[in-house]
């Protein structure tokens, strides 16, 4: 007996030490990416222990890229080589990365690719990284932003924008692939995109070409703080940018990327690690391995904390122990990367496949940059696709779409199959002229109004705490139809609009000058808008803005908040659903049914609603039922 209890507890160490090898997470693995810099400072091995053990104690990670090269400094290989082999004794995948700038503190100075010492050397570094690695990633600045002599006379009578996605195209094959893959076959070269989507055609960064040309693709989920970073992107991009990259490259999208950099509090560094994994990212990679050394202080805590936030600060401050006896305090970014890894952990796999309102998107298109996620922090699941979605019921087109030649016809083949369409004020305007007026006359004025005052439903009139800029639209009265109104005295302009055109209609969606107005729009003018917007989806948000849902094709649904303050929402859900269950908490919720017996002299089918709570920057995961 004796020896059977000890042969069990060996088997229970063994079991134990098993259970601490990659990968850590059921849903998901977990990577840090590591500059030149600090690569180069790990000759010293005592150094790169007890980095690696504050680092590792505090955050589970299963993979590590180690960069050769950025800002002109080219690690030693010897130095190189004994990193590999340290991360790999610690049981992690070893990967490379290249950063091709000259000097990033410089506006980010990339590579000038017209300058034939600059392409030699970019060659040289992509040769030197396949000869140590079996794979490695492009970090963000795979671009030029040069004007130097060379660049304005290689380009000629071309655009920047034309001759920067030729010049990079090329460069992408014939200094980085092909002699990576020269020097090692098995080399698989991955280009991580950053945040910046709208613009990257400006810069050569080409969605067209160049992910059918890597072997992966990697996705910059990074969005900071929107009002104190200087890019002020929308919390729902670290969502919507995976699931737009998915579509560009389906099933070779690597992962997301996030850093601590330009976010205020640590709830929103928290926050990006949520987005990214709930948009089904097979990895996230943490950057960098400098940064998480970086210790949590005491003004990242949010005001709102103390409240039970699906963060929680004071929690993450509790010293951790180490094996040694010694303890880690303060935490730093590890810590808090590594409770938002263990948080959404216990319930991804229970989300099916995220589904959104299909935005069409063409390659290098511009035009209402970053609507989309706008369109997401006021409760519209959304989803960018760079093919024109034929397939889907509702669609929602912004000005980007106007890239399309065929826009028009495309919209019209849709209406005569009985598929409703969406279209923002500013594609309604850049169709102007263009056979938009064959489907109904309408337009956008040169004259634009001041409001605060709404009509929606029933003659429901709402109020917003600001004046919000719109544009007049005008059309023929009862050619087409005001779902939800905006009035300023006597006069009034749509925020809505409805025509009918064959088996189908057009709804054109106003949207202010200043797109976080949207954010202003009161509660009943989001829900009317959410009503007809994402008509498809089995649930639909009810209440203020700035709370958004994401919707999976099995039932799930997430709802969060990213207010300051709590906030309480419904969720109306069509039937047979009776009632929800928390994945968290197991908490069953039974719904209210309601009936709103007109909708503009329109009879509207009776919903369940259900009352949920969210503490501030929160979130709650449910299943219908």
């Amino acid at each position: 007996m004796r020896k059977f209890m000890c042969l069990l507890l060996s088997c229970c160490i063994v079991s134990g030490i098993a259970a601490q090898k990659p990968p850590y997470y059921k849903n998901f693995t977990v990577s840090v990416y590591t500059r030149a810099y600090e690569v180069n400072e790990m000759a010293d091995p005592k150094k790169l222990e007890e980095t690696w053990n504050l680092i590792s104690h505090q955050c589970k990670i299963d993979k590590i890229y180690l960069e050769t090269h950025r800002d002109k400094l080219v690690v030693d290989e010897k130095t190189l080589e004994t990193a590999i082999k340290f991360f790999k004794a610690k049981g992690l995948k070893v990967a490379g990365g290249i950063t091709y700038t000259m000097n990033e503190s410089n506006n980010f100075e990339t590579f000038c690719y017209s300058n034939p010492e600059h392409r030699q050397k970019a060659k040289e570094i992509a040769e030197l990284t396949a000869k140590h690695f079996d794979e490695f990633v492009l970090d963000d600045f795979f671009f030029t932003s040069c004007k130097c002599d060379l660049c304005i006379k290689a380009k000629g009578t071309m655009s920047w924008t034309d001759y920067r996605l030729k010049l990079m195209t090329d460069a992408a094959r014939d200094l980085i692939i092909n002699p990576a893959k020269a020097v090692n076959p098995k080399v698989k070269v991955i280009i991580k995109y950053p945040n910046w989507y709208e613009h990257f055609q400006g810069l050569g960064f080409n969605l067209e070409t160049e992910p059918n040309m890597f072997d992966g693709i990697y996705t910059g989920t990074e969005t900071r703080d929107a009002v104190y970073s200087d890019q002020h992107l929308q919390q729902y991009e670290s969502y919507l940018i995976i699931r737009y990259f998915n579509n560009i490259a389906p099933g070779r999208n690597g992962g997301g990327w996030v850093d601590p950099f330009g976010s205020n509090y640590i709830d929103r560094y928290a926050e990006q690690f949520w987005l990214t994994l709930f948009a089904k990212a097979p990895e996230i990679t943490m950057f960098d391995y400098r940064s998480l050394q970086n210790p949590v202080v005491p003004f990242q805590r949010g005001a709102w904390q103390g409240q039970q936030t699906s963060f929680n600060y004071d929690a993450l401050m509790k010293p951790i122990p180490m094996k040694d006896g010694k303890i880690i305090f303060p935490v730093t970014h590890a810590r808090a990367a590594g409770m938002a890894f263990e948080q959404v952990d216990q319930f991804l796999g229970d989300l099916g496949n995220p589904v959104g309102v299909k935005s069409y998107r063409p390659f290098h298109a511009t035009g209402e940059d970053f609507l989309q996620n706008y369109l997401g922090m006021i409760g519209i699941p959304m989803d960018i696709s760079p093919v024109f979605p034929k397939e889907d019921n509702m669609i929602l087109l912004t000005e980007s779409a106007k890239f399309d030649p065929d826009l028009v016809q495309k919209i019209k083949e849709r209406l005569w199959a009985g598929k409703p369409t969406m279209i923002t004020s500013g594609l309604l305007k850049a169709l102007q002229g263009k056979g938009i007026e064959d489907i109904v006359e309408m337009k956008v004025s040169d004259r634009k109004a001041l409001v605060n005052e709404f009509v929606s439903g029933w003659n429901t009139i709402s109020k917003s705490k600001y004046d919000i800029l719109i544009p007049q639209i005008e059309y023929l009265t009862n050619d087409s139809w005001e779902e939800i109104s905006a009035v300023r005295g006597a006069s009034g302009w749509p925020i809505l609009h409805r025509a009918q055109y064959s088996k189908s209609n057009l709804y054109v969606l106003t949207i202010p000058d200043n797109y976080s107005d949207l954010y202003q729009y009161p509660a009943e003018v989001l829900n009317g808008i959410r009503k007809v917007a994402a008509q498809d989806f089995p649930v639909k948000l009810e209440g203020p803005a700035q709370v958004s849902l994401f919707c999976y094709d099995n039932g799930t649904f997430i709802v969060e908040s990213f207010l300051n303050e709590p906030v309480t929402v419904k969720i109306a859900a069509k039937d047979p659903i009776a009632s929800l269950q928390n994945l968290v908490s197991n908490e069953t919720i039974t719904g209210t049914v309601v009936t709103n017996p007109f909708a503009r002299n329109r009879q509207v089918a009776p919903e369940r609603t259900f009352e949920i709570t969210l503490k501030p920057h929160s979130f709650k995961v449910f299943k219908t039922l």
